[in-house]
């Protein structure tokens, strides 16, 4: 049962023909894992809150810099030197109280990436770590746990939905390695992203509309275009080949 005051709270989202309490009580009782406090994080994780996902797990081993602030927007000048993780939950609360907020000060490894996870009803690639994003995707092949996974460089940024086996997985289209130096970035395009990125979690909560299953959004902030490409599982691939 949701107070009046809850009921006013999301009351321009329940009136949405097909969400309704019952979409909201789906948010209400879904777990959201999320890596990465930043650029995308930081839309990504202002929008669920608001929205009321019961439960928000942030994973983020990183302190804020001053450099950071040009996209971080859950990150006032205040907290630099912070753990982003920690500083997210501040605000979030401040936003929402009803949300829970968990945080996970720890780097993903493949050791910890599934306990990390535990029960978590999607994953969200907030990353720019090539390593740890498919150390997670291979989490959500083997748990069966759907992941988004965005990215974004310059005024540029892709998203994806990722269901394997009923969709390719990320190591199906992109291939692991590690970037060596920190890619130029203008905030509004992680805003862009990370917005989609919410979207697309609570389209798949609450039931609505149809995810980026199998089809690869490229944006492109130059010209102001979106693009869709089609993806494909590779029946050769080393992670969810086979599956």
């Amino acid at each position: 049962m949701f107070t009046a005051d809850e009921l006013t709270r999301y009351g321009r989202q329940i009136s949405i023909k097909g969400w309704g309490k019952e979409g909201q009580e789906k948010l209400n009782s879904s777990t959201v894992f999320v890596a990465g406090a930043g650029g995308l994080g930081s839309p990504l994780l202002y929008y669920l809150a608001v929205a009321g996902v019961g439960r928000i797990r942030i994973c983020d081993f990183d302190k804020l810099e001053l450099s950071n602030l040009n996209r971080q927007i859950l990150h006032p000048t205040e907290r630099v030197g912070r753990p982003k993780a920690e500083s997210a939950r501040d605000t979030l609360k401040s936003a929402n109280g009803n949300v829970s907020v968990e945080v996970l000060l720890e780097k993903i490894t493949a050791k910890n990436g599934a306990s990390l996870v535990a029960n978590a009803d999607i994953i969200v690639d907030c990353l720019d770590n090539f390593e740890a994003r498919h150390i997670l995707n291979r989490v959500s092949v083997e748990k069966q746990v759907p992941m988004v996974h965005a990215g974004v460089e310059g005024f540029q940024g892709q998203i994806t939905f990722l269901a394997p086996p009923a969709t390719a997985c990320l190591a199906c289209f992109l291939p692991e390695k590690a970037r060596k130096m920190s890619a130029p970035i203008v905030g509004a395009t992680a805003g862009v992203m990370g917005a989609l990125e919410a979207m697309e979690v609570l389209k798949h909560i609450t039931g609505i509309g149809e995810n980026l299953r199998n089809r690869l959004l490229i944006f492109s902030g130059g010209d102001m275009t979106f693009n869709t490409i089609k993806l494909s599982r590779n029946p050769k691939c080393g992670v969810c080949g086979g599956k």
